[in-house]
């Protein structure tokens, strides 16, 4: 397990990095990736304070499928799970920052996604971490209008970092 040293985005947002798994060491840059991702995100959907702080945990297939089953029900893994933190009950605690929640993404499912829809892992890892990131900040697409508006707020922040439409019909 490697744990990145906290680096704050140019956004101000400060994102912990944890590789949980040693199948991310395939990919090399995935913490930039993941930092770069959320950078863009807050920049542009904004955050909940001036000093704002994710973690973000890279893992595998079987540790997301086990995170699945316990704060969903669903015992099978997923891309990505988002766990927003509760609102802070000190009032003085948004002088010292906010955690918005924490992020995990799985490596094999991530991959496997990639592959299938023709992009890179990174372009692939990039969006995850933006929907992670929303999904944080309280977007959600549990009706066709929440969806196209997430949808949307995706599409212009991966066209920020130079990613195409993640939605657009692609060749298999």
């Amino acid at each position: 397990m490697t744990a990145a040293s906290p680096r704050v985005a140019p956004s101000g947002v400060t994102v912990d990095v944890l590789s949980e798994s040693p199948l991310w060491e395939a990919e090399p840059g995935a913490e930039a990736v993941v930092r770069e991702a959320i950078a863009q995100a807050a920049a542009i959907a904004g955050t909940a304070g001036p000093a704002t702080e994710v973690a973000v945990l890279l893992c595998d297939d079987a540790t997301i499928a086990a995170l699945n089953a316990q704060w969903r029900g669903r015992e099978e893994p997923t891309n990505v799970l988002s766990f927003p933190a509760p609102p802070a009950s000190d009032p003085s605690a948004s002088e010292a920052g906010v955690h918005l929640g924490d992020i995990a993404i799985a490596r094999e499912t991530a991959v496997r996604e990639a592959s299938e829809q023709g992009r890179t892992v990174s372009q692939h890892l990039a969006h995850l971490a933006v929907h992670g990131f929303l999904h944080l900040l309280g977007y959600d697409h549990q009706t066709d209008d929440e969806a196209e508006h997430m949808e949307g707020l995706e599409r212009e922040i991966l066209a920020g970092l130079g990613i195409s439409d993640p939605y657009a019909p692609h060749d298999a």
